[in-house]
């Protein structure tokens, strides 16, 4: 016995350490040259992951939606390690030099350089290489880098959000406005946003006033856009990287961690709902107080990990690594992957998600041996609700008929090439529907006319990015118009009894209802014959949205329209008359100027008596409480952010479809020709819809067969070889692909790798004297493993080198937690221990039995 005990605390002794071991990680190193000062930090590893045999609650289902992919991941932990080691380094000098504000000869720039290195910002803080080729003239970088030669990172994704005003922090720098207790704005404190949820915003799903122009798929294209321009994931510290802070279950403010305040009645087993701030983009924050220049704060920016162009990002992706998950690579007709377990009538849906099981909910009803999973697509919010999915369902199968067209038209390109071209196309199609037709439906003719206007050429001078306060503020006016009620009609575009209305927290995170309740043909009809929801002042986000978001269990419920405000005090967005001031609107500064920009005067007598200044006012709510513009669907001061925002995006890309150096004259007038109608023509079952898909119409008289609706004539991509092309078709390569282009009685040809391999050789060939100039290069697999400084795995796990990828992998009893990189307690014991702890009863039961017949012998 005494042998068992001592045998059981080493074994616990040894698992401890382990655990501790494997919880001390990611030393964030500062060096301070003149000071001598080193700071270590660590950050224990998240003992809480997502329980795989449950319902999650909503606040992790609007974690899993928010969750960056890898690339995005690894620059958001680059920003946070920055940021906290900085402010670490701040402190420890206060405490050095006993002074308010550093001198500023303590830190020059070579030592901020030396910590975004040591952090992994200062890859993204460098300029990318651009390579003036014929490739990156005739196609976009999937991360968007490089489109303005001048400005390579403009519009690319993983750089920060725009800011258009100076950001309102409550300490200058990162505070969110309503962090600190007591803080007063212009003699007011800001009020809880789920106060002013429930007493401005909040209505009945039966308070509904219909739209009697646009149909409901007017509100979900807005969606669908919404997710090619922007998407700002939430930090990735959990917990905090400079505390033991856990935002699901703490109520006080302490990075990253925000929550909402309950008012005292709704209270109930928390105060709270728990609220991430969003991830820090890199080279922001601290870096100005270091600098002792209060003339350069830098204040904390968001990160956009997407693109900022219309560039159908939604479907491709805007990382090397998402697009290679994406492409079937295996195809010589450039296709994008499909679901190889189901079809819609032999129609392709989205293919699932590689990590299974994944969190999206199931039919209670069906086999539980059988699952449906997420989709996965450009987005990863592509599964939030199923009519979001059918639009990424749509241009999956768009580009892969575009794609055997182009390919049946063109036998002589390479797959790489059908893929570009394809994708080239789409992109453009994205561009056109969105600013031909649905954004002079949003802001107005007049509005359009004043802030966009006609496209008159390419502008290296503007900047393309996507504005903090569009992708947090304006272009959120849309969460006003949601229906609470989701349609699905026959062909008849009646009610099918098989195919019952559905609420809208019924179709959260629910891909097997596209898949098992009839595909995307009953669910487009509904979206195409059933109007979408008006913004009226006092009928702005229904309970679907306000109590019921992502609901799929008893386990709580998130609050739409507080996530908004919080999001956009979180931001640091000025208040609503800056804005106003900023679009040259006149300053709204008392209850009677209120009143004429709000009709409504209850709803003027309930902000004013919430926030007590008009200046206060959060400039989201501001925005879908103005009066709408004539033939518009928001106020004046969203049409002229948005309306700015589109002048920028299509102004400042140099790859928009009008540009005379991106598609030939019969191109463009073939494109010209395209809607979205067409699109579900093409693309479904569908045979009758209105010529105008935005546009409400009644079945049968304003709908139209698809043999009326204008389609594109894909011979104007018809190419022959050039009779200069004398040194016939380059070679392929290996896990890689080639573009062959010719200009100006030039032929050359560019080869790329996929991702996970790099390109050894010379990535351009030229025809010289009717050959190649030298031989093709070859693609030589990654170790991404030799990274120690940046290894693509947590310390905790083990990184092993796979072809053209790696793995992480654990050591038992740890297992691999969602993010696929971190190594987390299992709660078992490890086998080893198992083993060693049956071997240790067999030596103490023989011990124990030789000790029985020693003592009886003697």
């Amino acid at each position: 016995m005494a042998s068992m005990t001592v045998f059981l605390s080493f074994v616990q002794k040894s698992r401890n350490d382990l655990f501790r071991k494997t919880r001390k990680h990611e030393i964030i190193k500062t060096i301070l040259e003149a000071a001598s000062v080193t700071d270590k930090e660590t950050c224990k590893i998240p003992e809480r992951h997502l329980q795989r045999s449950r319902t999650l609650t909503p606040a992790q289902f609007l974690a899993f939606s928010k969750h960056p992919e890898q690339e995005t991941q690894a620059v958001s932990r680059a920003a946070e390690k920055m940021e906290a080691s900085i402010q670490v380094l701040k402190e420890k000098l206060h405490q050095k030099h006993k002074r308010s504000l550093l001198p500023s000869d303590l830190l020059s720039t070579d030592v901020l350089n030396k910590i975004a290195n040591i952090s992994g910002c200062l890859p993204y803080i460098l300029p990318p290489k651009c390579s003036p080729n014929c490739m990156t003239s005739k196609y976009r970088y999937i991360t968007g880098v490089c489109n303005n030669r001048e400005h390579p990172r403009w519009g690319a994704s993983n750089t920060a959000l725009a800011r258009w005003l100076p950001p309102a922090y409550e300490d200058g720098l990162s505070q969110p406005r309503g962090w600190n207790s007591g803080f007063l704005h212009n003699g007011f404190p800001l009020p809880s946003v789920r106060e002013v949820t429930r007493k401005i915003i909040e209505a009945s799903n039966e308070a509904v006033t219909e739209d009697e122009l646009h149909s409901d798929i007017f509100t979900v294209w807005g969606q669908y856009i919404d997710h090619d321009l922007s998407f700002t994931p939430q930090s990735t510290n959990q917990p905090s990287l400079l505390g033991e802070v856990d935002c699901q279950k703490t109520c006080e403010n302490q990075n990253p961690c925000f929550p909402i305040q309950l008012p005292s009645k709704e209270r109930n087993t928390t105060s709270c709902m728990p609220f991430y701030r969003s991830s820090p983009a890199c080279t922001t924050g601290y870096h100005g107080v270091l600098l002792g220049n209060l003339s350069t704060l830098n204040p904390r920016q968001q990160i956009n990990s997407l693109t900022s162009f219309l560039d159908a990002s939604t479907v491709y992706g805007s990382t090397p690594a998402i697009e290679s998950k994406l492409r079937n690579l295996t195809s010589k007709e450039g296709l994008l992957r499909i679901n190889t377990q189901y079809f819609d009538n032999g129609h392709e849906y989205l293919p699932f998600v590689d990590r299974v099981p994944s969190p999206c909910a199931q039919n209670l009803k069906a086999d539980k041996v059988e699952r449906i999973e997420c989709f996965m697509a450009g987005d990863s919010r592509s599964s939030e609700v199923i009519s979001l999915a059918a639009l990424h369902t749509l241009w999956l199968r768009e580009h892969n008929r575009l794609a055997k067209a182009l390919k049946k038209l063109n036998p002589q390109w390479s797959s790489e090439t059908v893929y570009q071209e394809a994708r080239k196309i789409v992109g453009a199609l994205h561009q056109i529907i969105t600013i031909r037709d649905y954004i002079p439906k949003v802001i107005g003719l007049d509005a359009f006319n004043q802030y966009i206007g006609l496209y008159k050429g390419y502008n290296h001078t503007v900047n393309p990015g996507v504005a903090n306060v569009f992708s947090t503020a304006a272009f959120r006016f849309a969460h006003a118009a949601i229906h609470p009620i989701i349609k699905r009609l026959n062909t008849q575009y009646q009610n099918d009894p098989n195919l019952p209305n559905l609420h809208l927290h019924e179709v959260f995170f629910t891909p097997w209802r596209l898949i098992k309740e009839g595909g995307l043909d009953p669910l487009l009809r509904g979206m195409l014959a059933a109007p979408a929801k008006l913004q009226v002042q006092d009928q702005l986000l229904n309970e679907e949205l306000t109590k019921k978001l992502f609901v799929l269990s008893n386990n709580g419920s998130l609050d739409l329209a507080s996530l908004d405000l919080q999001r956009g005090r979180d931001h640091g967005l000025p208040g609503y008359n800056e804005w106003r001031e900023f679009c040259d609107l006149p300053g709204l500064r008392t209850e009677t100027d209120l009143a004429t920009a709000i009709e409504n005067k209850n709803v003027v007598k309930k902000i004013m008596e919430l926030y007590g200044n008009p200046d206060n006012i959060d400039v989201w709510l501001g925005g879908i409480v103005e009066n709408i513009l004539p033939g518009a669907r928001t106020g004046p001061l969203f049409a002229c952010i948005i309306g700015k925002q589109m002048k920028a995006l299509r102004d400042g890309d140099r790859f928009w479809w009008e540009n005379s150096n991106v598609f030939t004259n019969s191109q463009r007038h073939e494109l010209r020709k395209y809607s979205l109608s067409r699109l579900i023509c093409d693309n479904t079952d569908v045979s009758a819809l209105p010529l105008d898909a935005f546009m409400l119409g009644k079945f049968p008289e304003d709908f139209q067969s698809c043999e009326n609706i204008p389609n594109i004539n894909l011979e104007a991509w018809q190419e022959t070889l050039q009779p200069e092309v004398t040194c016939g078709l380059p070679t392929r390569v290996q896990n890689g692909e080639f573009v062959y282009c010719s200009e100006a009685g030039k032929s050359e040809v560019t080869y790329s790798c996929y991702q996970g391999y790099k390109l050894q050789g010379e990535a351009q060939l030229s025809c010289t004297k009717k050959r190649w100039n030298m031989d093709p290069p070859v693609c030589q697999d990654i170790n991404e493993c030799e990274n120690k400084t940046s290894s693509p795995c947590h310390s905790s796990a083990r990184c092993v080198n796979t072809k053209g990828s790696f793995q992480c992998l654990c050591t038992d009893p740890y297992e691999l937690a969602e993010d696929g990189q971190t190594c987390t307690d299992s709660g078992r014991f490890p086998k080893s221990s198992v083993t060693a702890i049956i071997l240790g009863i067999i030596l103490c039961c023989c011990l124990a039995v030789t000790s029985w017949f020693v003592i009886c012998w003697w």
